[in-house]
């Protein structure tokens, strides 16, 4: 496949090389993951004046974390009936409330580092497939009555200002959400790091550990981190090295494609500068990108890497059945990355053991979701407040496994096919 000369490709191929781990190094904490979840939570404890030393296996960003959706929206995988069923009401809209707290504070995050190239947009609209509408209003009087945050419902007339598609029946508009180029976020965070005297390691791959005791290590092929603390912010590329948390991860792959340069074909299909994402269990969600000139089209989760060619065959199948007038539209780039998903669909943050801990399974949430858990993670290891008993319901609980793996595939294509079903009324 060719690879465009395009804002995206320039800065999958731009990797900043930092040092591998040799030696011994001290600090006062060890991170062992350099995504979201991992820069996050060095960011917040650099700032409070810790001595970091993040190690990540590949470059900061590798995988899902540099390369997703990059949509930053008041959400969890986890869905609003099942996350009261498991923590009663008024839990379930405190851990709202921090959703929404975590939009804003990755929006000021950018702002006050001011990273070049992350926000790439504002809004989202969250698109209906089926005609059905009385629970999007809902929705958005919920939010309204009880967070103060205003979505706009639209319906299909209202809607073809935006999208020239047959295929959306109803929308709700958020305009506080925003969307992000995932990868310059990221650096722009590690840059910060560093700048606070955080350590940053690459292709630094922790291999063992010794975590009893007030001394705690973390090993590598060739160095060894010390710490009194450690936080293991490992994702979708959780390997045996803590088997507690490998059996807690369920790996999930995620695609994304990217379009030729063809603003004039694109501006007949969509004409907003917003995120779009639809209703489907592992919907489509997509934007214009590059001064509106090309579509990133993102969507499909598998359970074991499938290839690009195929993917790039199903997510165009998906772009030209919502915009047939895209039929002649090329693709020129496709990337995918593993999330990490816990059985329950929430995040898993807490205190493993003394002065260890673990963010992680942030699958399917937006990306404000690892900003304000690095955040609360931080206030707890700091003793600054007790926030992170919101996620304590949501442990470790073991995913099954390989056949957890399989569970998930079989429930993906079953949930997929009552998608069908619903539609077709």
């Amino acid at each position: 496949m060719r690879y465009p000369d395009t804002f995206y490709s320039r800065t999958l191929r731009d990797t900043h090389s930092r040092p591998t781990l040799t030696g011994v190094e001290e600090a006062d904490v060890v991170i062992v993951g350099g995504g979201f979840a991992g820069l996050t939570t060095a960011l917040e404890l650099a700032r409070a004046g810790k001595r970091v030393i993040v190690l990540e296996a590949e470059s900061v960003g590798f995988g899902a974390s540099g390369r997703n959706g990059g949509i930053v929206s008041p959400a969890f995988s986890g869905g609003d009936e099942a996350i009261r069923a498991r923590v009663g009401s008024k839990a379930a809209r405190e851990l709202h409330r921090l959703s929404i707290e975590g939009v804003e504070r990755l929006r000021a995050t950018i702002a006050d580092l001011k990273i070049d190239g992350a926000v790439t947009g504002e809004g989202l609209f969250s698109l209906r497939r089926f005609d059905r509408a009385d629970d999007l209003k809902r929705h958005a009087e919920e939010f309204d009555r009880d967070f103060g945050y205003e979505m706009r419902y639209l319906d299909r007339t209202a809607l073809a200002d935006h999208l020239v598609s047959g295929r959306y029946h109803h929308a709700l508009y958020d305009p506080r959400s925003f969307h992000i180029h995932p990868l310059n976020t990221l650096r722009g965070i590690a840059a910060e790091v560093e700048r606070l005297g955080g350590r940053i390691f690459e292709a630094s791959t922790a291999t063992g550990h010794d975590l009893t005791g007030p001394a705690k290590r973390v090993v590598t092929a060739t160095g060894r981190a010390e710490a009194q603390t450690v936080v293991f912010a490992t994702g979708g590329y959780t390997g045996s090295l803590v088997p507690r948390l490998k059996r807690a991860i369920l790996p999930i792959a995620t695609y994304l494609t990217m379009s030729e340069a063809a603003p004039d074909l694109l501006a007949s299909a969509i004409r907003t500068r917003a995120s779009m994402y639809d209703d489907r269990r592992a919907g489509d969600y997509y934007r214009l990108v590059e001064g509106g000139s090309r579509l990133l089209w993102g969507g499909r989760i598998t359970t074991r890497a499938a290839s690009p060619e195929g993917i790039v065959r199903e997510l165009r199948r998906e772009m030209v059945g919502a915009f047939p007038q895209l039929e002649g539209l090329k693709i020129e780039l496709a990337w995918s990355g593993l999330m990490g998903y816990a059985r329950h669909l929430m995040p898993q943050v807490g205190e493993m053991g003394p002065g260890v801990w673990h963010i992680t399974a942030f699958g399917g949430h937006g990306l404000n979701t690892t900003a304000i858990a690095g955040k609360v993670l931080a206030e707890a290891m700091l003793g600054e407040s007790d926030r992170i008993s919101m996620f304590a319901p949501f442990g470790l609980d073991w995913a099954g496994g390989a056949a957890g793996l399989v569970a998930a595939q079989l429930t993906y294509w079953k949930l997929q096919m009552q998608d069908r079903w619903r539609e077709r009324g």
